[in-house]
């Protein structure tokens, strides 16, 4: 058999896979993406080493090696996934960046910063004062239950 055939299959997968990460929302799907490219790479590390009949069989260890790294990459990423999922209720992978956009105004305790004064600017001198939030940020609303 001749080396071009595993290599082009190779190639297509590979493609494939990077057409699933680039195009798709869901983020199982683009785990499933990730998977049809290192499996890609796992047959041309095995068609490579067939074809240069290496005694050592060094494609075929660093295969095994490959689909042991990708068993752990699809348990870790579908937990994270099905976190996600649970807290938000959708998988997409463009609502994924909101986790990690945090406000500042929102991790300061009690509306105060580090050096006395309130974070929202005002001068903290008439509690009666509405405060104004800072340019930009809204305030944070708790909900009474």
């Amino acid at each position: 058999m001749h080396l071009a055939y595993p290599a082009v299959l190779a190639v297509l997968l590979f493609c494939v896979g990077v057409y699933g990460v680039l195009a798709r929302r869901n983020a199982i799907l683009v785990l499933m993406s990730v998977e049809l490219m290192l499996n890609a790479v796992n047959l041309n590390l095995v068609a490579f080493d067939v074809w240069l009949r290496d005694s050592l069989h060094a494609g075929q260890a660093l295969t095994l090696f490959t689909i042991a790294i990708a068993a752990a990459e699809i348990g870790i990423g579908l937990a994270i996934v099905l976190a996600v999922y649970r807290n938000r209720g959708s998988s997409d992978v463009d609502r994924l960046r909101d986790t990690a956009e945090t406000d500042a105004a929102e991790t300061l305790p009690d509306e105060w910063t580090g050096d006395g004064g309130p974070a929202d600017g005002s001068t903290g001198s008439n509690p009666d004062e509405p405060a104004a939030a800072p340019a930009g940020k809204a305030r944070k609303t708790e909900a009474t239950a």
